[in-house]
């Protein structure tokens, strides 16, 4: 192998380098500009609630331990650090409990990295507007969706966690953009970003690690930015290079033209989903299909035989495996603990994975009874649809009930409204905060691109407050 193979897509890096760098908030859509607000909304919700978990804790404590220049808030405590340090506690907060938004086609939660990112850069250069804000996480989710695009499920069955490769590219595309580098030094941001990449699905398993990779992926395109404004170079063709190249390397079949396609015109960022259920998102479709199959029939678990559920091969891979109670993130992203859940609570939110509820032997029980396939016929339909479920329940009695859901309900198919992600925002920040303390930031995050809009919203972010256990 050499470095003379030929690019998998010709000045791909720079075409995109070129947009981020001259996004104007003027050149966004309307619709797009207030998908975002949405999703501001939703990860700020995401990532206050994280910040109370010990996984989180963990990061904050080492970060404070280091004793950086005080310069980016540690959302919700009170303290700061420096922006790499601030970036790296709160992106592990924001996908620290399987709630954060969700890109279908690039496996992506932007949300979790472009905010605390932006943030921190705003706050550390104290000059950006509102509009400069949202434009950066724009450029983040842009380019970091179109990035994991092109790296298709193939990134992840190679073993590969999208949020810690693909998600240095948002980190990298967002803080560019609110240091304003120039074209070039967006290549070199995006070239030192890539060389970056890392996190493995194992961590699934019952790590915390998988947390990290958030953080991790937002700090790496931080010093990325930082270093390209400084000077540093990275690897100019580093997307499409035909040998040790992002998708050339992450990748067995990338598909290099969902880089550039609709450029300007079709809005990735305009395509996020939202979750209602804390786990991971190939099983919504799923659990949703059992629960309205038991609210419709009026069944309760003990009615139930067997549920025979019928899901995408990745969804297969990634969550059906044998179940065991070896910690919260095991639990959030297996199809059988969260199918249990469902069947006894009715939802799979934050109490149904408590750590006192991963080994409840009437779930456990539960789980002995379903059985997970990889339907044919659902891949058949294509990777726009890996997420959808064919469920059936056969009663105690004999009776069979079967229910196929498509497109999961909080995708851009079957949308949340944006009332539906604030209720969702004021049950996770209501966790942590006062009432009145959520209804403030609900409507800060609707102002931040009016006049002086940002500075209560960063302000809101930073103020102390006592954090759960």
């Amino acid at each position: 192998m050499s470095s003379s193979q030929a690019p998998l897509l010709p000045d791909a890096t720079r075409s995109l380098a070129r947009f981020s760098s001259a996004l104007r908030y003027e050149d966004i859509p309307a619709a797009v500009i207030a998908q975002i607000k949405v999703s501001l909304l939703d990860s700020i919700g995401c990532c206050l609630f994280g910040m109370t978990l010990p996984w989180t804790r963990h990061v904050l404590d080492m970060v404070q331990a280091e004793g950086a220049a005080p310069v980016a808030s540690l959302f919700g405590t009170g303290r700061r650090s420096s922006v790499a340090g601030a970036v790296l506690v709160n992106a592990t907060a924001g996908h620290a409990f399987e709630l954060d938004d969700i890109h279908k086609e690039s496996i992506l939660h932007p949300g979790s990295i472009a905010l605390p990112v932006a943030a921190a850069i705003a706050q550390a250069r104290g000059d950006v507007d509102g509009r400069a804000f949202l434009t950066g996480i724009v450029a983040g989710y842009e380019i970091g969706t179109r990035v994991g695009n092109a790296a298709t499920m193939s990134l992840f069955f190679r073993g590969f966690h999208p949020q810690g490769s693909s998600g240095v590219f948002v980190a990298a595309a967002t803080a560019a953009r609110l240091l304003d580098l120039n074209a070039e030094q967006t290549v070199h941001a995006f070239g030192t970003a890539g060389s970056q990449a890392g996190g493995l699905m194992a961590a699934q398993e019952g790590a915390m690690v998988k947390r990290l990779h958030s953080g991790r992926a937002a700090q790496s395109g931080v010093y990325a930015a930082q270093l390209a404004q400084r000077g540093f170079t990275g690897i100019t063709d580093v997307l499409e290079a035909g040998y040790g190249g992002y998708l050339s390397t992450y990748s067995e079949h990338p598909n290099p033209a969902r880089l550039l396609e609709g450029l300007g015109s079709t809005w990735e960022a305009g395509k996020i989903g939202y979750k209602p259920h804390a786990s991971v998102t190939s099983i919504h479709a799923a659990l949703d299909a059992l629960h309205a199959l038991m609210q419709t029939h009026r069944l309760r678990p003990d009615d139930i035989a067997r549920v025979r559920v019928g899901v995408s091969h990745m969804t297969f891979v990634h969550c059906a495996w044998e179940y065991k109670a070896q910690g919260v993130t095991a639990a959030q992203m297996n199809l059988f603990y969260s199918l249990a859940a469902i069947a006894h609570d009715g939802e799979a939110f934050v109490e149904q994975y408590r750590q006192d509820r991963l080994a409840d032997p009437a779930l456990l029980a539960f789980i002995r009874r379903i059985e997970a396939y990889a339907d044919p016929e659902i891949d058949a339909m294509g990777p726009a649809f890996r997420h959808a479920a064919r469920v059936s329940v056969t009663t105690q009695a004999g009776q069979q009930h079967s229910l196929e859901i498509l497109n999961r309900r909080g995708s851009p198919e079957n949308p949340l409204s944006a009332a539906d992600v604030q209720r969702k925002f004021r049950a996770i920040a209501g966790a942590v905060l006062p009432e009145s303390r959520v209804a403030q930031l609900i409507e800060l995050a609707d102002a931040v691109d009016r006049p002086a809009g940002l500075a209560p919203l960063l302000a809101a972010l930073s103020d102390a407050r006592q954090p759960a256990a």
